[in-house]
């Protein structure tokens, strides 16, 4: 289970305009519908109900009729407004019950989770998403870090799929899915590599990504055929 975690402002550049900054996260998306990716959680805090809902469409419309599924981040009120696939909600967002109580049928919800109780907790979702698990750009460096261990006791711990977020590289893919989660989370895994201070920055960080999708599965499918 492969899961783009998006944030436009990495993608586009803090300074990106607006109408710039969401071609770039579409273009984004479109590269990861054509690298078969599992799910776009569309997460970007800072927007307002109805920039938010305007995002989510333009998602839908590219993913329509293929097998990546778009669900928005803690809002559930914009998932369910715009038809998206689902809802990711935070560790201290609404419960799952409720949540499932107002939802269509099929509807996704995944859970962010940071320990076996938090999982626990989050019973009636269809799967987890567990970290920090690495040192990562989107968290301080003080925040505390999940590991390998405690994601493999998550993973132990429930029956859904559980997702590895936090720090994730291609070089770590063997050992997460050694630990028993299902797949992954990520940010600037699926962004283009950042150029130096001095030189001129590329507009938009979205790139093919059909050589890290197959990479992924390739070594996922691996480790489980030999466990």
């Amino acid at each position: 289970m492969i899961c783009l975690v998006t944030d436009r402002r990495r993608l586009a550049g803090e300074d990106a305009p607006p109408a710039i900054a969401r071609r770039c996260l579409v273009a984004q998306a479109e590269y990861a519908v054509a690298a078969g990716i599992d799910l776009i959680q569309l997460r970007e805090h800072d927007l307002d109900a109805a920039d938010l809902a305007a995002l989510t469409r333009d998602l839908l419309a590219v993913t329509r009729g293929t097998a990546t599924r778009v669900v928005v981040n803690d809002r559930l009120d914009v998932a369910l407004a715009c038809g998206a696939d689902g809802v990711h909600l935070r560790a201290a967002s609404v419960a799952v019950e409720p949540a499932r109580r107002i939802a269509p049928a099929g509807f996704l919800i995944g859970r962010s989770v940071h320990s076996v109780d938090e999982a626990a907790e989050a019973a009636g979702a269809d799967y987890l998403v567990a970290g920090t698990v690495f040192s990562s750009r989107s968290k301080p460096a003080s925040h505390a870090l999940l590991g390998l261990d405690g994601l493999g006791e998550i993973a132990r711990s429930v029956e859904i799929p559980v997702v590895a977020i936090g720090g994730v590289d291609r070089g770590q893919f063997d050992a997460i899915a050694q630990s028993g989660a299902a797949g992954f989370a990520a940010i600037g895994l699926f962004m283009a590599v950042e150029v130096g201070p001095h030189t001129s920055r590329p507009p938009c960080r979205a790139m093919p990504l059909a050589e890290i999708v197959t990479d992924a599965r390739s070594r996922f499918d691996r480790v489980q055929r030999a466990s």
